[in-house]
């Protein structure tokens, strides 16, 4: 499902340019992508969008707020991930109504834990998904695995 997702980021400059998901999902399948991963790759972006419509009200947090993660928080995160999303929040670059949707993407994901390296595509979704500036060093360091090698 990561490929996919790091596929259309590349392919399409912002969700509007995305064709309706039955055109999106033989495009998908002639690139080589598995039924199964495009199909959890489309669920996983119509949930992103009811997330998102769902969480306008958070527009309305302080910049200076502090986030305290929840035990199971934590622990379905680990503390790379959590240490990375406070980077991106505290630089500007993760906005903190955009930071819990993208908390709650991940724990959306059908795992007991989730890498850093997911966490970094998640982000990278949910900036896409809101078409955000995102400044060149954040977008390579969200590009880029912890072995500098690019995700896709």
């Amino acid at each position: 499902m990561f490929d996919v997702l790091v596929y259309l980021f590349e392919n399409y400059y912002a969700p509007e340019s995305c064709p309706d998901a039955d055109v999106l999902a033989k495009r998908l399948m002639a690139a080589g992508f598995e039924d199964d991963e495009i199909d959890e790759a489309l669920a996983w972006l119509y949930q992103l969008a009811e997330t998102t419509e769902q969480s306008l009200e958070l527009s309305n947090m302080s910049v200076d707020s502090t986030r305290v993660y929840a035990p199971i928080e934590r622990e379905f995160l680990g503390d790379d991930s959590i240490n990375y999303l406070s980077f991106l929040s505290q630089s500007g670059a993760l906005p903190a109504p955009l930071r819990e949707i993208v908390i709650n993407r991940c724990l959306d994901m059908p795992a007991d834990a989730i890498s850093l390296e997911h966490v970094k595509i998640i982000t990278l979704m949910v900036l896409w998904s809101q078409e955000a500036q995102i400044d060149h060093l954040i977008l390579e360091e969200l590009l880029t695995d912890d072995e500098d090698k690019l995700l896709h």
